[in-house]
């Protein structure tokens, strides 16, 4: 990760919580400690936050809370060719008249654009899926109520869902924060408890996930391998994790980047 966006990480972290911590932030950028400890001296110097004993803090906290992770900004810039390709690989299986969901995230949100044709009843609890797909398609839009989190552009209620419960859908669409053995990973308690409810209206759960995401881990885990009925991913998939999730049943599906090719794997 680059020095700016991991400047932006950083800051968006202090913008989120009372503290930001050196590990919380080494986590987050997957850089050394040395090399946080050296944008938060720099980011003290330049006034834009303020160095506290382990960590920093905003100069001006906002008065709402924020989410676990790094901003949707950021996100979005990482591994954008292979979160394309995986999003394209998605809506072919989707089928005009069918109800989806699509959970908030920077590979899902790929999947917009090639929605605009299509003629499905869309359920989300991303603004800014929720925005493209209104002022860009003819697709039934329906979004939960709940609190917009900028950073994370999702919306989120700390009370359950009730249109979320009275949703079907034959496919919902989710990424995460990590993939592995245990399960599907994310990082925020909030994120979590949003999803389960969620994932329980659908018939098939399909992770959109580049390869980087078989290397991530998190504390929270949302759902066991048994519970995810398909995995899309990229072509740098190591052997290892492809065994797993052929010993969990799970169907892959490979993508390659640059031309956009898919392979299925039972």
């Amino acid at each position: 990760m680059h020095e700016t966006e991991r400047h932006r990480v950083i800051l968006a972290a202090v913008q989120a919580r009372p503290l930001a911590t050196v590990a919380e932030l080494v986590e987050m950028t997957g850089t050394s400690e040395a090399t946080i400890r050296r944008d938060i001296a720099a980011l003290h110097v330049q006034n834009r936050l303020r160095r506290v004993r382990g960590g920093a803090e905003a100069i001006n906290p906002p008065e709402q809370g924020g989410l676990v992770g790094r901003p949707f900004s950021v996100n979005e810039t990482i591994n954008i060719a292979a979160k394309r390709a995986i999003a394209r690989a998605a809506v072919e299986l989707c089928k005009d008249g069918e109800p989806i969901i699509i959970n908030g995230g920077t590979t899902t949100y790929q999947m917009v654009h090639h929605l605009t044709g299509r003629r499905l009843s869309v359920f989300t609890n991303s603004f800014g899926i929720a925005e493209f797909l209104i002022h860009n398609s003819r697709n039934s839009v329906v979004i939960p109520g709940g609190t917009i989190y900028r950073e994370q552009n999702v919306i989120l209620s700390p009370f359950g869902g009730v249109v979320a419960s009275h949703f079907y859908a034959k496919r919902m669409f989710i990424g995460c924060q990590g993939l592995g053995q245990h399960g599907l990973m994310e990082a925020d308690p909030m994120v979590v408890q949003s999803e389960l409810a969620l994932i329980n209206q659908a018939e098939e759960l399909i992770v959109l996930a580049d390869s980087s995401k078989f290397n991530a881990r998190s504390s929270l885990i949302l759902c066991g391998l048994d519970r995810i009925h398909s995995v899309i991913t990229d072509s740098g998939i190591r052997d290892e994790d492809r065994t797993m999730l052929e010993k969990a049943g799970i169907e892959l599906t490979v993508v390659e980047a640059a031309e956009q090719k898919s392979q299925s794997v039972a």
